[in-house]
């Protein structure tokens, strides 16, 4: 996403690139496009001039949305997490742990939702 970033506004950024210049498998990144796509927050083209796209300008997009569309909800335990079932725990009246716990999530969330791929890219500059 961070290379999508980079080159916003140009037009799309083909794969076979982003793959390269991440040392990552096309084929595993095309399945990580895939997600994205389907979050919408990338979109792709087909054809000699093709790729891929952020939907949003940087500034726009979060790295929590990019963590939720490739992970799902952000969840330390299943009694810290996002999609907290309220009865997952029989301990969970009685856990002296529990509120750290949710601290840690609620820190973890904050950062992921208050940081966005343009400022990725500015710290990648710094």
């Amino acid at each position: 996403m961070v290379a999508l970033a980079r080159v916003y506004g140009a037009g799309p950024l083909a794969l076979s690139g982003i793959a390269s210049r991440e040392d990552l498998s096309p084929a595993y990144l095309e399945q990580l496009m895939m997600q994205l796509r389907r979050a919408g927050l990338v979109a792709g083209s087909r054809g000699a001039h093709g790729g891929y796209t952020l939907v949003q300008e940087p500034s726009l997009v979060t790295v929590g949305q990019v963590v939720r569309a490739l992970e799902g909800p952000v969840a330390l335990l299943e009694c810290a997490s996002e999609m907290e079932d309220p009865h997952c725990c029989e301990k969970e009246k009685d856990c002296p742990s529990r509120v750290v716990w949710q601290k840690m999530k609620e820190s973890i969330t904050q950062v992921l939702d208050s940081t966005t791929l343009a400022d990725l890219c500015r710290e990648e500059k710094a």
